[in-house]
């Protein structure tokens, strides 16, 4: 795989040209306030905007913030992201209050050396995400016209075959941003010949959602820890009762399956927390994992299974994780991810946290984001790769 770097466009000299920057500002917001509540994708893109700033490109950036239905709605704009944006540049950001049209094209044009503007949610025009070949490549033409070269920074959509992604590459010089790059290689010693043991830690609420990455890493990791609410869909397939727990039914037998094919590989928790509501206040207590009452539901690991995966991670050389072990939004059933989290922390290995949820519960949990590896910023873009799937966003920059 052959793709130019952002150095590789510094050295070509970008002083007083303009440079359109796609980033992933996909950031969280709070509903009633619309404040910023997690700048990690902010400040992820940081150091390729800083070098653009500095070597006194015109930057403009653009990106999309949750899923608008290709048309303008206020509570997904982009516009607190600009302000944010601004304060750890330490310079305003520029914004324009839509994606291709008047307010864009002054923008853009009032640029000065060294300046960044930031344009409104790309998914505000339905061409971003469009199926249809022609609508998208239309609107990428009109984003094209912002800038003389291209750099894509936007890792957690690089999955997606979409105009900003997919389709701009064809049409203006290209590169891959720093962030972009970190990804790709650190993903690539994953996907490669990882030190060994290799562990992998899966959480989050759905095994249909993480199928596809068990099926391809079961042949590959030493072990494979499984919690969330995805576990009790494994419980339910040896046999045990779950309650109310969440459950797909109709993955099962899947799951089943993929237990006898493990070769023993697959780690199930042996105690989780179970509650009587989904609810921060509900009453709970911890019990045995084919013990759960069936008026409650779990939400949570338990302290044993947490002790279980410590010690199944204690020798590994590298490790991925991708999914949180219980609803660590709410403090009584935040103590298994932190915990998982923690001694994750504590090995010596090589360790990557798969974007999503999990990046969030670092972040959220207060962990030292410093004592992981590596932090992904694309959750689905990261189990893609793993899975072994082209992602249209990277194959789009390869020369």
């Amino acid at each position: 795989m052959t793709i130019r770097t952002l150095d590789d466009l510094l050295a070509e000299g970008v002083s007083g040209r303009r440079v359109l920057v796609r980033a992933d500002l996909n950031v969280p917001l709070d509903k009633q306030t619309g404040a910023i509540t997690d700048d990690g994708r902010i400040r992820a893109v940081l150091p390729t905007l800083d070098a653009l700033v500095q070597a006194g490109a015109k930057v403009v950036v653009c990106s999309h913030l949750g899923r608008p239905k290709g048309a303008p709605d206020p509570q997904y704009s982009l516009r607190p992201v600009a302000g944010r944006l601004g304060e750890l540049l330490g310079a305003p950001v520029h914004f324009a209050t839509d994606t291709v049209g008047d307010s864009a094209r002054s923008t853009v044009e009032a640029l000065a050396d060294g300046q960044v503007a930031l344009l409104e949610n790309l998914r505000f025009n339905k061409g971003e995400t469009s199926k249809d070949d022609a609508e998208r490549a239309a609107f990428a033409d009109q984003l094209a016209a912002f800038g003389e070269a291209y750099v894509d920074d936007a890792f957690g959509a690089v999955h997606r075959k979409h105009a900003s992604v997919y389709d701009i590459p064809a049409r203006l010089p290209h590169v891959a941003g720093r962030l972009v790059l970190r990804e790709v290689e650190v993903l690539g010693r994953l996907a490669g010949e990882p030190e060994r043991p290799y562990v992998v830690v899966l959480g989050g609420s759905k095994v249909s959602d993480k199928l596809a990455v068990i099926e391809a890493l079961l042949p590959t990791v030493d072990r494979l820890l499984i919690g969330g609410g995805m576990c009790f869909t494994f419980l339910k397939a040896q046999g045990h009762e779950v309650g109310t727990s969440l459950l797909e039914e109709e993955m099962v037998e899947t799951c089943r399956t993929l237990l006898e094919r493990s070769a023993g590989k697959i780690m199930l928790p042996v105690d989780v927390v179970a509650a009587d509501a989904f609810a921060p206040d509900a009453a709970h207590d911890t019990v045995a994992a084919d013990a759960i009452p069936a008026k409650r539901l779990g939400l949570d690991i338990g302290p044993e299974t947490v002790a279980g995966f410590a010690a199944a991670l204690a020798d590994a050389k590298t490790v991925f994780w991708n999914g949180p072990m219980g609803v660590f939004e709410m403090p009584a059933f935040a103590n298994g991810t932190r915990g998982v989290a923690e001694a994750i922390t504590k090995t010596d290995a090589f360790t990557v946290v798969g974007g999503g949820d999990s990046a969030a519960a670092v972040r959220a949990l207060g962990l030292d984001e410093s004592s992981f590896g590596h932090i992904s910023t694309g959750g689905g873009a990261s189990l893609e790769y793993l899975e072994g799937k082209t992602l249209p966003g990277i194959a789009a920059l390869e020369d």
